[in-house]
Order: C-alpha cells, then sequence, then structure tokens
C-alpha cells in the first residue's frame, strides 16, 4: 500500500508539473510598455503593430507609455513585472544597446534582465533642419555650424536616445559644435522644432518623414546605407561627404527574465505573422522601415548583443557622455 502510494503521489507529481508547463498562453490582454511619450518613432512602430498582433494571439494589445529617464523608467517597469508574457516592452536600440555604456548605475542589468523576444523594424535617420536656416545641403549646414560654434541646437527624447547619440557622432565626424537639448519625448520636443527654436534635427524617420513631406523640416541627408525610395533626391550623408556617418535605429519586443521560452517563441511566430499582414506591411512601410527582419529569439538577441559591443566601441571613441 504505501509503495502504491508513493507511485500515486510520483505519478501526480508528474502530471502537476506537465499541466503547469503547459499552461495555455495567452489568455487575457498583453501589455506593451513603451518608455517614451506618444509620437516617437518607439510609440509609432508599437501603435502600427498592436491591431494584428492582437488579431494573430487572439487578445487585445494595450500600449503603456512609461515616459521619462530616456526610457529607463519603462524598463525598469519591465524588468519588475512577472516573467508570465503578459507584459512586454518595445525596446529601441538607444535604451537596449547604447544605455549601457553611458549609464554605469542603471536600476537593472541590460543583458539579463531584458529579455530579447523579435525585432519589429529598423529605420533610418534623418539630418534635417528647419526651413528657416538658410542651408539647403548637407556641406552648408557644416560650414553654417562651424561659423555659429553652439548656436545652433538640436533636440532629442532624452540623453542617450539615438537622435542624441546620431549628433554627438555628427559633430564627432564634421568639427562642429551644437547644443543639445533632451526632452522628455519626442512628441515634446517637435513643436519647438518646428517652431524654429531648435534648428537642426537628427530624429528618425517615423517621426519627422511627414514633417519634410509637407514642407515643415528640410531634409539634407539620410544616415542608411542607400537613399529612401519616398525621398529619392535625399542623399545618404556618406554622399553628401561626411564619410562613416550612418546609424539606424531598431526597435524590437522584449520580456522580463524568466519568461518561458515557448512563450518567447510564440510571441516571436505571432509577431512574425502580424509583421506579414498587408495593412501592418503597409503602414510600417510608409514609416520608413527598411525590411530588416529576424528569423528567431536567438537572432535577434545575437543583434541586440552585436550592436551593444559595437556602439560601446563608437561612444569611447568619440568620448560621449551623458551631461
Amino acid at each position: 500500500m504505501t509503495i502504491l502510494r508513493i507511485c500515486l503521489l510520483a505519478l501526480l507529481a508528474i502530471c502537476s508539473h506537465a499541466s503547469a508547463q503547459e499552461v495555455p498562453y495567452p489568455t487575457r490582454p498583453v501589455k506593451v510598455i513603451v518608455g517614451y511619450g506618444p509620437g516617437g518613432g518607439t510609440d509609432i512602430i508599437a501603435r502600427i503593430l498592436a491591431p494584428a498582433m492582437a488579431q494573430e494571439m487572439g487578445q487585445p494589445i494595450i500600449i503603456e507609455n512609461k515616459p521619462g529617464a530616456s526610457g529607463i523608467i519603462g524598463a525598469y517597469a519591465l524588468a519588475k513585472a512577472p516573467p508570465d508574457g503578459y507584459t512586454l516592452m518595445m525596446g529601441v536600440v538607444s535604451l537596449n544597446a547604447l544605455m549601457p555604456s553611458l549609464n554605469s548605475n542603471l536600476p537593472y542589468d541590460t543583458a539579463r534582465d531584458l529579455v530579447p523576444v523579435t525585432l519589429t523594424a529598423s529605420v533610418p535617420h534623418f539630418v534635417a533642419v528647419n526651413p528657416s536656416l538658410p542651408v539647403k545641403t548637407l556641406q552648408e549646414l557644416i560650414t553654417y555650424a562651424k561659423a555659429h560654434p553652439n548656436e545652433l541646437s538640436f533636440p532629442s527624447a532624452g540623453n542617450g536616445t539615438t537622435p542624441h547619440i546620431a549628433g554627438e557622432i555628427f559633430m564627432s565626424l564634421t568639427g562642429t559644435h551644437l547644443l543639445h537639448v533632451p526632452y522628455k519625448s519626442t512628441g515634446q520636443s517637435l513643436p519647438d522644432l518646428m517652431s524654429g527654436m531648435h534648428k537642426v534635427s537628427f530624429d528618425t524617420y517615423p517621426t519627422i518623414a511627414n514633417l519634410v513631406r509637407t514642407g515643415r523640416l528640410r531634409a539634407l541627408a539620410v544616415t542608411g546605407a542607400k537613399r529612401l525610395p519616398d525621398f529619392p533626391d535625399v542623399p545618404t550623408a556618406e554622399e553628401a561627404g561626411v564619410k562613416n556617418f550612418r546609424i539606424s535605429t531598431w526597435y524590437g519586443l522584449f520580456a522580463p527574465r524568466g519568461t518561458r521560452p515557448s512563450v518567447i517563441a510564440y510571441i516571436h511566430a505571432k509577431t512574425a505573422k502580424a509583421l506579414l499582414s498587408p495593412s501592418t506591411a503597409a503602414n510600417l512601410k510608409e514609416a520608413g522601415v527598411d525590411g530588416t527582419v529576424t528569423h528567431s529569439p536567438e537572432e535577434f538577441a545575437s543583434l541586440v548583443q552585436h550592436d551593444t559591443e559595437r556602439f560601446a566601441r563608437i561612444i569611447k571613441a568619440a568620448n560621449i557622455h551623458l551631461e
């Protein structure tokens, strides 16, 4: 009888363990944290993707903006969240690959606590100016900036974001001196940029492409490897004479440490399908997404690690520090 009881208890334990591993997912809404305010590139990509993800996953996708500290507040919220797949974060290269080299006092370990799930988009940046500035080419901007050191300013969504770092790299490569003005979010900075308070922008395609189309900003160059189909007359920065000025911003979903691999694989697969839906693909194309994809969570993790190491070298070489 004792042996039978032991066997039954063992069988029950095995079944319970199997059941725990096979908990259905998802059975309720999934929250996606955006560590920046509405109107910025990260927010735009998250909101473009959310409807198709909801359709693929069969549950609502709720976007929750948690702006502040260049995305750190949102990332910390993810790091503290239960690892059950119901809290994700739309990450971005500046937060997930740049910030570890710029801030040694993060309240979380980026590599350990924020688990890469899937790449969602990759976009170039523009070098653009307010039309009131009397320059029409990148070389004219460089000449003007050198003649007026520390007079031109450019905004960003915070210290350490890619528009900030793009501006720092530009200054390092061209020997110019511009003033960086960090905001809490890109959406807050755009009115001041359009009003002419700031004359220069190094922001991403999703953020300012429409402003260029409507003439509220003048694009001087793009920071990708090739010209953009929607802006064929805008040269690359390298074509315009600034060698090695090539930077892009990627966005991707991250989960808290401890999330089940099967859940991460599920989210990756459903996101891949969502990216292929006609409406999502069309909206992403309009946002300037270059079509880069990752075929597995491991491939995305490799990209994050590679860029973390690459930007660490760039930041050190350019002697970039947070104020």
